[in-house]
């Protein structure tokens, strides 16, 4: 394997390959990559966010920071048809993920509600064929992060800037890496397709009203970075299986909100104040190197916690970290089973009701 291949690897297949290896100079070279590409990534951050923050303003970072994920996610995964309705579809996400999040916070929350449920299943109608391939999930953070800080005024004219400015990059990243797939696809012959008792679509609109669901309690209660009870609860619902691994997922997400926070509380408290700087990038170049969730969920809180104890201060910000997350996550089960019995249930039973009669 090449070891520019080893860099286009995630962390857990790179560990794989690493057990599997049955030389010691095949796991070095692996082990090389992986601590390579962890720091290329880092850094690569560090300027596409810092430099888009400067250009269009640190209130946008938000968006920069959401363009990154999605700009490191579509170079592996395309939409699944041609690649001139991929790219109008990419468009329209973009749109969605401007303009939704901030009509849906001037508002009240329940028309906030259905706002975020019609735009967030949009997107991932045009953006998850393949759900499994983690899009659900990418999209999902940066809708609910541009719902956690929406801007008005001068500083939403210079998110527009920044979004088109982002659509262009990962328009042509786009482009290059997928425009030979599918050409015989059209965006239409997947909506033609499509079928509402699909286990896909039934997943994607379970999805969006669980999200829009907590986003809008959020607003209701007034509850100070909701958004992190939003993250909680959309990676839970976000797991695109048959029989999802919610207790597994309650579990580790819990696990690796309170570990992460102890040890964002250790670092601050004994790095000086000069070097708070580094948490934020240190708990991405760790993050390289996590295969497991609980420990993706740990590394996580460094960079999220670094920027909230600037607004809420230490202590009141992991507190605030770890009661969201505690929220999220018992949200997201007692929701899970509460649409399966009364929704799910009653929408399958009307479809199979509806196909016997047309067998008759």
């Amino acid at each position: 394997m090449r070891f520019y291949d080893i860099l286009q690897l995630d962390p857990k297949v790179i560990k794989d390959l690493m057990h599997k290896s049955s030389t010691k100079n095949e796991k070095i070279k692996l082990g090389i990559g992986m601590f390579v590409r962890s720091v290329l990534i880092v850094l690569f951050a560090i300027v596409f966010i810092s430099t888009l923050s400067t250009v269009f303003g640190s209130e946008n970072s938000p968006m920069a920071v959401a363009m990154f994920c999605i700009l490191l996610g579509i170079r592996f995964v395309d939409f699944g048809y041609c690649i001139r309705d991929e790219l109008i579809a990419l468009s329209v996400s973009f749109l969605l993920l401007l303009i939704s999040p901030v009509l849906a916070s001037s508002t009240f929350p329940l028309i906030g509600f259905f706002i975020n449920v019609i735009s967030f299943f949009v997107i991932l109608f045009l953006t998850c064929d393949k759900p499994e391939m983690g899009n659900g999930g990418l999209f999902s953070f940066a809708y609910i992060y541009l719902s956690g800080n929406p801007v008005y005024g001068e500083a939403l004219m210079k998110r527009f800037y920044l979004t088109l400015t982002g659509l262009v990059i990962c328009g042509v990243i786009f482009y290059i890496k997928h425009r030979s797939k599918h050409k015989n696809i059209s965006f239409i012959d997947i909506v033609k397709r499509a079928k509402s008792t699909d286990f896909k679509y039934q997943w994607m609109f379970r999805m969006a009203v669980g999200v829009s669901a907590i986003l809008a309690l959020g607003m209701a209660f007034d509850v100070e970075r909701f958004m992190w009870a939003g993250f909680a609860c959309g990676s839970l619902l976000s797991d695109y299986s048959q029989t999802p691994r919610l207790k597994e997922r309650f579990t580790q997400r819990l696990i690796g909100a309170v570990t992460g926070s102890v040890l964002f509380f250790c670092v601050y408290s004994m790095l000086p104040i000069e070097l708070h700087g580094i948490i934020g990038p240190l708990g991405g170049f760790c993050l390289g190197f996590c295969a497991d969730y609980k420990y993706k969920t740990a590394m996580n809180c460094l960079g999220a916690l670094m920027i909230a104890s600037d607004l809420y201060g230490l202590k009141y910000s992991i507190f605030l970290r770890i009661s969201n997350n505690i929220m999220g996550v018992i949200f997201a089960v007692v929701f899970y089973y509460v649409y399966e019995r009364f929704f799910a249930m009653k929408f399958n039973v009307i479809n199979q009701t509806t196909q016997d009669s047309n067998v008759e």
